[in-house]
């Protein structure tokens, strides 16, 4: 206890009630500022740490065991799969086989009604599949599909919906880089997580293709019909391989994980090398690209281990000044027992994703969450969990005004488009991701009927 003299009155206060809660506000004011997340999480654990010293609150020796963390990161086998993946897209991006891939699915589609929306949600989807980056999908998306589908005549407000939607599914779709630092978190199998989010993902995708039809038929206008064109041999063998081999490297990369050949950083590897041998195939690899390709694995790796390592240390101190039982406490004593913690944790991670990327969210508000839900819901329930939090992140990131996926839309769009048309195209596919999400928290069997199967 400390004791605190106020106008002659002598106040005792318990550090634990005062230091928790400060050092978790002070992450969020700081974080707020737009400082670098990682010295954000490294400089608030440092700081907090003299304070309980100080006060006598955190023992010098408990801080000892950070090199020890900091070593198991390291040795931490399953994070080898975030380069991989990345390495991945990033090689099928800076080739050209996702743009050649996105025309050859406009040039199939483009012959009926909205077939071009249609093929930026195929697409789309399988971008999300391999770079699992919502930047990066979006950025790519918004680049190559939609000047095209201004040039088609489609309503700038569907366009723009469509592809900042598609853009998001990297967030639940696998392989996803998303999913592996939340299989690591939570600590369960990142292959499980894959299978269990696939069902979901599939939801979420054929959501948005049964949307872009139907808003199609029901108001033309939106969705000019295209001129018929007649594919010969020739132009239907170019789409053919075009269309194949990345889809071909996707099944390739989920297929060894969910039938146990390889681990998901064995997977990703796999991926890697098959997206070098897919480049070099179609003229796509040289000493540039690859330098290109490494430069952003590198400086995206090293970001997100950089917050991991921030986020080791606040943990720690913030467990040693017992805020993480102070949380605990609070979360486990929240009225409706299992269904208030759902919306409670739901509605916390869905604000946060305005403010701040899912790695953030991931090493810092998911492990606050863990130790209650590992008491209300189960060891058994942590995998349905981590995919629900992902369908929310996906929402949160596409809801206006301060959704990630509509800001790196406006950064690559014309300025025939207007902020308000993006915001406007968005707010009925966050209505379907909304629908979807509530169906995967009512019907658990959604996420947890494949990873039980026997393969």
């Amino acid at each position: 206890m400390i004791e605190v003299e106020i106008l002659g009155y002598v106040i005792s206060i318990d550090p634990t009630i005062v230091l928790g809660p400060g050092m978790f506000i002070c992450l969020v004011l700081v974080l707020l500022s737009g400082y670098p997340v990682a010295f954000c999480l490294g400089g608030i654990a440092f700081i907090f740490s003299l304070i309980g010293i100080t006060v006598g609150e955190i023992d010098p020796n408990f801080l000892t065991a950070l090199p020890q963390r900091i070593l198991g990161i390291m040795a931490n086998f399953t994070l080898l799969a975030i380069p991989a993946f990345i390495f991945m897209g990033a090689m099928l991006e800076a080739s050209g086989i996702a743009e050649r891939l996105l025309e050859s699915m406009s040039q199939l589609l483009g012959r009926i009604r909205g077939g071009l929306a249609l093929a930026v949600v195929l697409v789309g989807s399988l971008l999300a599949a391999t770079t699992g980056v919502v930047a990066a999908t979006v950025t790519t998306m918004g680049l190559i599909s939609l000047p095209a589908m201004q040039r088609a005549g489609y309503n700038n407000s569907l366009a723009t919906g469509v592809i900042a939607a598609s853009g998001t599914l990297g967030q639940i779709i696998p392989p996803s880089i998303v999913l592996v630092v939340l299989g690591d978190q939570l600590g369960i199998s990142v292959g499980d997580l894959f299978l269990g989010s696939l069902i979901p993902g599939i939801l979420m995708a054929s959501a948005f293709a049964i949307y872009v039809i139907v808003i199609s038929a029901l108001k033309p206008e939106l969705a000019p019909e295209q001129k018929q064109v007649n594919l010969d041999p020739l132009q239907i063998y170019k789409l053919i391989r075009a269309i194949i081999p990345p889809l071909g490297l996707i099944l390739l990369v989920l297929g060894s994980i969910f039938f146990g050949v390889a681990t998901p950083t064995e997977a990703g590897t796999i991926g890697a090398i098959g997206a070098i041998g897919l480049a070099g195939i179609n003229g796509g690899f040289s000493r540039k690209t690859l330098s290109k390709v490494c430069d952003e694995t590198l400086r995206t790796t090293s970001m997100v281990m950089a917050i991991l390592l921030g986020s080791t240390a606040f943990s720690l101190v913030f467990r040693g000044i017992g805020g993480d039982e102070l949380i605990a406490n609070i979360l486990l004593n929240l009225p409706g027992g299992k269904i208030g913690f759902i919306i409670f944790s739901m509605l916390i991670i869905f604000f946060l994703g305005f403010f701040i990327d899912f790695f953030e969210i991931a090493f810092i508000a998911v492990p606050l969450l863990l130790p209650a839900a590992r008491q209300l819901l189960g060891p058994d329930a942590l995998l349905w969990l981590g995919v629900i939090i992902g369908a929310n992140l996906q929402t949160s990131f596409l809801t206006p005004p301060f959704g990630f996926a509509l800001f790196y839309l406006r950064g690559v769009a014309s300025a025939s488009i207007t902020t308000k048309e993006i915001y406007r195209g968005a707010l009925p596919f966050v209505a379907l991701q909304i629908c979807v999400l509530l169906l995967i928290i009512m019907i658990p069997g959604l996420v947890n009927w494949l990873p039980n199967l026997s393969w």
